[in-house]
């Protein structure tokens, strides 16, 4: 009799331990039915366990800013070809051509995030910190500049060997007359998902230009998406975008032990942006906690 409760006290025990792993496609499917009249693609992939939760992954969305990533992938692929330098001088300039009909436009620096590259123009400086702050400061002059060196094309015709069929690279930003005729950059959370996949597992370009990449997009300022739902220091390598009702972001967050998973989310129809934020936040908690439970 003794042996028998002593076998229960220890069943019920190990009963009260055992905390059920967070279910994350449940906690995802939760908050999409609480944003009925948005639209939120979701694409999750652990690294280590090819783990996977999509949910409208492929819904097409405005890039907004993600599309640098590509463009930065452009350029890493040029200079391992040996046709560009990291460390060759750019000039810094503001003219560019629509691609609707070969029209001249310039940029206004109090739409861009990156104000202070302005003061540069007419100056040369390095590729690397064009590049850098592309992607860390979401500059559009500097993406016009740095797509202008490869070509769209160039760009599509990458993400199409990471298997990225869908993302659509068709020109630089504030290309107004190509906006108004909807010639835009183009994405979807599972194509997003496949490049920083990629970018991950060191499968673009090679392991080394994997990692310089990955440095430049945790170097990241623009926080308040994907980084905002994770413990503090956490270190993540992502992207964001955020133009009129749209707000994205997109990523690998590095766990502590070495191993990462991609996270996606991709919103539109959100009045405010810190709204959409928000829900991006929502769901990071949602993959952090379900991460930690493994």
């Amino acid at each position: 009799m003794t042996r028998r409760i002593l076998s229960l006290a220890s069943f019920l025990l190990l009963l009260s331990c055992a905390s059920p792993r967070p279910d994350l496609a449940g906690e995802v499917d939760r908050i999409l039915a609480s944003n009925p009249d948005r639209s939120i693609g979701v694409a999750y992939y652990d690294l280590a366990t090819g783990e996977t939760v999509l949910r409208n992954e492929r819904e097409v969305f405005h890039a907004a800013s993600t599309m640098k990533v590509p463009v930065m992938l452009g350029i890493f692929e040029a200079v391992s070809r040996g046709e560009l330098r990291l460390d060759q001088p750019v000039r810094v300039h503001n003219e560019f051509t629509s691609i609707l009909d070969g029209s001249k436009y310039a940029l206004e620096a109090r739409e861009d995030s990156d104000k202070s590259l302005y003061d540069s123009i007419g100056r040369e400086l390095p590729l690397e910190e064009l590049v850098r702050r592309m992607i860390v400061r979401s500059s559009n002059l500097a993406t016009n500049i740095v797509i202008e060196l490869i070509g769209a094309q160039r760009v599509m015709a990458l993400m199409q060997g990471i298997g990225a069929n869908d993302i659509q690279v068709l020109r630089g930003v504030e290309d107004d007359k190509a906006y108004h005729a909807g010639m835009n950059n183009t994405a979807t959370a599972y194509d997003l998902m496949l490049i920083f996949r990629a970018l991950g597992e060191s499968r673009v370009i090679s392991a080394d230009d994997s990692k310089k990449m990955i440095e430049i997009l945790a170097a990241q300022e623009h926080n308040d998406g994907i980084p905002a739902g994770l413990p503090q220091g956490t270190r993540v390598a992502h992207k964001t975008g955020t133009i009129t009702r749209i707000a994205h972001d997109a990523g690998l967050v590095m766990r502590p032990d070495g191993t990462a998973y991609v996270l996606v989310v991709l919103t539109r129809n959100f009045p405010k942006s810190s709204e959409a934020e928000k829900v991006i936040a929502a769901i990071s908690r949602a993959a952090w906690r379900h991460e930690a439970a493994r």
